[in-house]
């Protein structure tokens, strides 16, 4: 099975960005928890504080998709857009090494 490493950038809106930080920080103990994890942490750009960037590593890209649709993940999608200035940037790929 092919392990499958997650970047996920994403934008503040002007002024949201510690509630955003808060929102994004209480996704990384649940999805930690989510079968298949191995690693999920969140970061935040040293130079433009309104970017945050998710780090994830997992078992295979079924048990991300597993974990794309628990509900935590879609509680945060509800409440997304009043926060996000634009989608996340997310990259998935494949681990070699």
């Amino acid at each position: 099975m092919t392990k499958i490493a997650v970047v996920a950038v994403c934008k503040a809106k002007t002024g949201k960005e510690d509630a955003l930080e808060e929102a994004l920080g209480k996704l990384v103990s649940p999805s930690r928890k989510d079968d298949g994890c191995i690693s999920y942490d969140l970061h935040r750009n040293l130079d433009d504080h309104s970017v945050f960037i998710f780090y994830e590593r997992w078992e295979s890209k079924d048990l991300l998709d597993q974990h794309l649709a628990q509900p935590h993940l879609t509680a945060f999608g509800e409440k997304a857009g009043e926060l996000l200035d634009g989608p996340f940037d997310v990259k998935i790929l494949e681990i070699l090494s």
